[in-house]
């Protein structure tokens, strides 16, 4: 399968389009009321002492294990920082879910490398397709080891994302004049459900309440994703096209613009891998598009937080923000310090190297990074 057939979409009626557009809003609306029902449930399930029930995360290491298998399982971060900005909107503490995100940034892209296995017939394509795939590991592996030591010493991007939400929606909710027009828009959908949950006794109503808002995320969300590449994906391809081969900025934008027209990373990012195998990219003119899609797919973060309200809003729109400022930092520091730039490019192609030669290292690296690596980092923390 080549480049351009990856990128093409079916023709669609204008009539078509309209009902398709109405869709996607509808299950916007409904990703929205899904994060305020998992909130809500958390808030109801844990009595308020969400810090006691995440005991075990409360190692930044652990934490951030959890983000990564989560995502490599579920292989969608916008389903697992939904999850967690509803979390925390329950009360789960910031600082134990600020490692989580990072952890969904690098198991989101286990899917990319699940899709250069595809390639595995021919040597050379092969080789360049895992490259393509792999440098979006390393980039994001090369991110948390420096931005996860650095958040454990002095909470910097806590901090900046803290000032930033509260400057941008005041101290206790998003409120303006005790009217929100989410809360209410959303309100009736939510009532209804909590008031099906709420039947069952004890806690169970609660845990219910939870799993729908779950299902509900990750149903929204796979939907809104396959209706986008319906109707976007014809402008990726000219967004490609068009400004990939430009220069690393033109790249990066492309990367966030397109990723944020389609909801998901991992669809953007394992859109390019057949284009690399085929050699209509080169691994450099891909690369920048992968950061790019690292900022694009903070949008679904930042639009579930909308859902929260009361004194809890600063906090869930704080850890949005967190996602958000993490993936832009990675590529100010990394992407922008010559020392680093080419680091990511450096791995990705001598694992592509190896892996091109004896395929089974190319198993080998999902499973250790993706399984083996974060257990033993399990262990590891325990034992300090």
């Amino acid at each position: 399968m080549n480049g351009s057939e990856v990128l093409q979409a079916p023709r669609v009626s204008s009539g078509g389009r309209w009902l398709q557009w109405l869709a996607v809003l509808g299950l916007v609306y409904v990703l929205i009321s899904a994060v305020s029902m998992i909130g809500s449930g958390f808030k109801a399930a844990t009595g308020g002492q969400a810090q006691e029930l995440f005991e075990f995360a409360s190692n930044p290491y652990v934490g951030l294990v959890v983000g990564i298998v989560a995502t490599a399982l579920i292989q969608s971060s916008s389903t697992v920082t939904s999850l967690i900005v509803g979390m925390v909107a329950g009360g789960l503490p910031v600082t134990i879910a600020i490692p989580m995100i990072m952890g969904s940034n690098v198991g989101t892209t286990v899917t990319n490398t699940l899709v250069s296995l595809g390639h595995m017939r021919d040597k050379a394509e092969f080789r360049r397709a895992f490259s393509a795939a792999t440098v979006h590991d390393f980039f994001n592996l090369i991110a948390v080891a420096i931005f996860l030591p650095l958040e454990i010493m002095f909470g910097f991007l806590e901090h900046v994302a803290l000032w930033l939400s509260t400057f941008l929606i005041g101290s206790d909710s998003y409120s303006m004049s005790d009217i929100n027009v989410i809360k209410m828009l959303t309100k009736p959908f939510v009532s209804a459900v909590d008031s099906v949950t709420g039947m069952l006794p004890g806690t169970l109503g609660s845990v219910a309440l939870i799993i729908t808002g779950l299902v509900l995320i990750f149903a929204a969300i796979t939907y809104i994703g396959k209706l986008l590449k319906v109707l976007m994906v014809g402008k990726a391809k000219e967004v490609l096209h068009s400004a990939i081969g430009r220069g690393p900025i033109t790249g990066i934008a492309s990367g966030a613009l397109v990723t944020t027209f389609v909801q998901s990373s991992s669809t953007t990012t394992s859109l390019m891998v057949p284009l690399a195998g085929s050699g209509t990219f080169s691994l450099k003119q891909i690369y920048p598009f992968m950061l790019g899609a690292n900022i694009g797919t903070t949008v679904t973060a930042l639009l579930a937080a909308t859902a929260i309200t009361g004194a809890l809003a600063v906090s869930a729109l704080e850890i949005a923000l967190v996602h958000f400022l993490f993936n832009v930092f990675a590529v100010v520091v990394i992407f922008g310090i010559p020392l680093l730039r080419n680091l990511p490019i450096i791995g990705a192609e001598w694992l592509a190297g190896i892996a091109s030669e004896r395929k089974v290292f190319a198993a080998a690296w999902v499973l250790g990074v993706f399984i083996v690596v974060p257990l033993l980092m399990i262990a590891a923390s325990m034992m300090i």
